[in-house]
């Protein structure tokens, strides 16, 4: 079981995620609706895993992921998005990402990518 943060400007979708992570046997530990909020509430939770939407107000998702993974290099983030690019999906994992997921996705996708999130050890 997995502490996670889920961080999307879209509430539906973060009751979608929770409802999946809960049946996946995972603990949603906060909820974050924009990019400033979500780097708020890793720092006060330290999540195992942050859900990240790349697009989000006030900063985007990587503009989170630019500012917690000098600080943060161990963290574990799955970056979801409706409109990646394979430009997009490398500056993710340029920038510290562990997983990515494009919109929209099975449960077993997302419960896979947590799995694997949590199985990594070394960061490249």
């Amino acid at each position: 079981m997995a502490r996670i943060l889920i961080a999307d400007d879209t509430k539906q979708i973060r009751e979608l995620l929770g409802q999946m992570l809960e049946a996946g046997e995972h603990d949603v530990v906060g909820e974050a609706a924009d990019g400033q909020e979500t780097i708020e509430k890793f720092t006060e939770l330290q999540p195992d895993v942050i859900l990240l939407d790349l697009a989000m107000p006030k900063k985007t998702g990587l503009d989170v992921l630019k500012e917690l993974y000098p600080n943060y290099p161990d963290m574990k983030v799955i970056m979801i998005t409706a409109n990646g690019t394979d430009d997009v999906y490398f500056d993710c994992i340029k920038y510290g990402a562990t997983g990515y997921i494009d919109k929209p996705f099975e449960m077993k996708e997302l419960l896979d990518q947590i799995a694997e999130a949590q199985n990594l050890t070394i960061r490249n």
